[in-house]
Order: structure tokens, then C-alpha cells, then sequence
């Protein structure tokens, strides 16, 4: 855990990008509102995931997952996120999908390329052998 509470504050650069794409362009803040809101913001993270662990002990898990998240929205009366939230982590499911499935198209091609040259090494070693024995065999016949 945390050794003083200010570890637990978010980082003020991604507080400062997160404020400045909600407001309309031209809008100021001042340094002490953009410190309140990362005090804020890290509270509700706090909250958030202290509701989502309770939801995963009730379930008798140390990890929390997506649901436990989602859950715990609902029980902090956040409802009107859950169906966004939901969204956003299907779409984050079908990319992450993707990638996946993308990787192993590349592993699979890479496995295929390793053979085609294991083969071709292999055919060059055989016709290597085939040359020499006929050398042995025309060696043989002459002598």
C-alpha cells in the first residue's frame, strides 16, 4: 500500500490531458481546481475499486475483473456509465482479440517459413549426398 496519501493521486499530466478534452477550447483552469480534481478523481478510483473488491471477496476472489467493476458502478449509483463502460470494454475485447489472433497469423507464418527452409536445407543436403554417390558410383566403375 501506499506509504503517504499523495502516492495515491493520479498523475497530473493525464489529470491535466482528461480536463482539457471535457472542456470547450478557450477555457481555462486554474492550478488549485486541477489539484482538486486529481484529489477527486483519486478518491473515486479508491472508492471504486474498494466496492469492486467487495464484490470479488463475495465471489471468493483475490482479482477483480470487468464485472466486479461494473457491479460496483451500480452500487455506487453510477448506473448511467454502466452501459458506456460496457461498451468500451467490448470494444477493448475485440481489439485485444484481434491483436491476438493477428499474433498468431504471424507465428503461424513464421512456423511455416521455418519449415519451407528446413525442407529447402534439407533438399539441398539430399542432393548434395545424391552428387556424391554418383561421383562414388562413376569412381567405382572406373576403377
Amino acid at each position: 500500500m501506499a506509504e503517504r496519501p499523495e502516492d495515491l493521486n493520479l498523475p497530473n499530466a493525464v489529470i491535466t490531458r482528461i480536463i482539457k478534452e471535457a472542456l470547450p477550447d478557450g477555457v481555462n483552469i486554474s492550478k488549485e481546481a486541477r489539484s482538486a480534481i486529481s484529489r477527486a478523481a483519486s478518491v473515486f478510483v479508491l472508492y471504486a475499486t474498494s466496492c469492486a473488491n467487495n464484490f470479488a471477496t463475495k465471489g471468493k476472489r483475490k482479482t477483480l475483473n470487468a464485472g466486479d467493476v461494473l457491479s460496483a458502478m451500480e452500487e455506487m449509483e453510477f448506473q448511467r456509465f454502466v452501459a458506456p463502460l460496457k461498451e468500451s470494454l467490448e470494444v477493448y475485447r475485440r481489439e485485444q482479440k484481434g491483436k491476438k489472433e493477428a499474433r498468431k497469423d504471424k507465428d503461424k507464418k513464421a512456423d511455416s517459413e521455418e519449415q519451407d527452409k528446413s525442407r529447402e536445407e534439407d533438399n539441398d543436403d539430399d542432393d548434395e549426398r545424391m552428387e556424391e554417390e554418383e561421383q562414388n558410383d562413376e569412381e567405382e566403375v572406373d576403377n
